[in-house]
């Protein structure tokens, strides 16, 4: 007989929270959404300004992802793709190889960020296994990176406040040194000479570690979670060449960077970049299910062909490996890209004009030391002071106190630390924009000023 148990009136443990903090209570409880809006239960409204943690990107209730989702509810929910297919997990990956950089023709799914990275640097290991390289067992990654919380992806970051107290169980990488042109270690001001030790020291470590590397792990243009730290033009494609030329795989992490949110439909597309691996997630539903693909080139996925005897096999994979129903939101989003031509609107169009607007404002207040953004996706830094860059104190929460007086002004904010991002779906309005920028300036001041 099982024991009685007393239940809380909230039982959930929720992510990045303190829970002491909510003292028994539920947090803000959304019931409801529409559009670029999010109500909460007691019917409030307020602006979606960071995409449901960076995932939303043509609204919210969007006619023909709904209707997508409902006609696939009435054929199947779910079904393996484990010795199974279905008709829109193979048209998604024809879509994904059609969209993507050039080379990438194998999709694997998965159900999110963190195990299409998994996925990828399992790839890259038994890539090289297989080719009778057993000495290659390194990876190397951004310093200040963020590819998930599970224990690969932990171990290719390099977030010392998310990552550090894990360190027994993660396996050793190499840091390059994250290309920070506002916060970097070097006594030069000027900024060609900072990228340009950047880019050197880049060389120097994929050089050093090339005969024992499998690869190198990007967010390419954007590190989202390290604070939006925009890298300088031609940073990736350094890192490209750099790869190719000493025979290293290069994974490209456009978890948060890709399906438009920096204005083309993938961050690497910028630079004319192909990587070998390519990971995907969050948007590739446009917010509605969890879903996620690693992609590989044809070199890669061939050399885990062979009889099954040899044991070339690919052992991996997930119980919700391409769900019909997120497959069948993620081809309806792709519908919506091209019917409503988004990309058109968030590069050359007034929404981004308006975006870039909105920063260069933001950047005249007294306590903003930078504003970094591509496209529609950008954080804006909080500083003590301004002129020598010092930080607020960690444990003044100046970030989060910000966020909470944005949101009694219609706006729904999330911080990294003391970096506000604003990153509101591609479906976003100019009059959405105005507002989107008016409350974080209103928050900032009363918080800052």
């Amino acid at each position: 007989m099982l024991h009685k148990k007393e239940i809380p009136a909230d039982p959930v443990w929720y992510p990045f929270t303190q829970m002491q903090e909510l003292a028994g209570k539920s947090p803000l409880i959304i019931s409801a959404a529409n559009g670029c809006w999010l109500e909460d239960e007691k019917g409030k409204q307020y602006l979606d300004g960071v995409s449901s943690l960076w995932a939303n990107v043509h609204g919210h209730r969007h006619p023909v992802i709904d209707r997508a989702v409902k006609e696939q509810l009435g054929r199947v929910a779910h079904t393996t793709m484990l010795g199974l297919s279905h008709p829109g997990g193979i048209e998604l990956a024809r879509q994904l190889v059609r969209l993507t950089p050039e080379g990438l023709t194998r999709v694997f799914y998965s159900d999110s960020g963190a195990t299409a990275v998994e996925i990828a640097l399992k790839m890259a290991y038994q890539y090289w296994q297989l080719r009778g390289e057993k000495q290659r067992h390194k990876f190397l990654k951004l310093s200040e990176a963020y590819h998930g919380d599970t224990i690969g992806a932990v171990s290719l970051g390099g977030m010392d406040l998310f990552h550090e107290r894990f360190g027994r169980l993660l396996f050793a990488t190499v840091k390059v040194p994250t290309p920070h042109t506002y916060r970097h270690p070097f006594p030069v001001e000027g900024e060609k000479d900072i990228v340009d030790r950047y880019f050197a020291l880049a060389e120097e470590l994929i050089e050093k570690h090339s005969e024992q590397a499998c690869g190198f792990i990007v967010e390419p243009l954007i590190q989202g979670a390290a604070g939006m730290i925009v890298h300088p033009t031609g940073y990736l494609k350094h890192i490209r060449d750099l790869t190719r030329r000493h025979d290293m795989l290069l994974i490209a992490d456009e978890v948060a960077v890709g399906f438009g949110r920096t204005g083309k439909m993938f961050a690497s597309e910028w630079e004319d970049v192909s990587p070998d691996l390519l990971c995907l997630g969050k948007g590739i539903t446009a917010g509605y299910m969890p879903l996620a693909a690693t992609m590989a080139t044809e070199e890669i996925f061939s050399a885990f062909l062979g009889d099954f005897k040899e044991l070339k096999t690919f052992f991996h994979g997930h119980t919700y490996t391409g769900n019909p129903l997120a497959c069948a939101a993620a081809l309806a989003s792709l519908a919506v890209f091209a019917g409503e031509k988004t990309l058109d609107a968030a590069v050359f169009g007034p929404k981004a004009q308006k975006y870039n607007d909105g920063m260069k404002k933001l950047k005249q207040l007294e306590h903003v030391g930078s504003v970094r953004y591509k496209g529609l996706m950008g954080g804006v830094e909080l500083v003590k002071n301004k002129n020598t860059r010092e930080a607020y104190p960690f444990e003044e929460r100046v970030g989060n106190r910000v966020i909470m007086a944005a949101r009694k002004e219609g706006l729904m904010l999330r911080p990294l630390g003391d970096v506000i991002v604003l990153m509101p779906p591609l479906a976003v309005s100019l009059e959405e924009l105005d507002l989107l920028f008016t409350a974080t300036e209103k928050a900032i001041i009363k918080v800052t000023e």
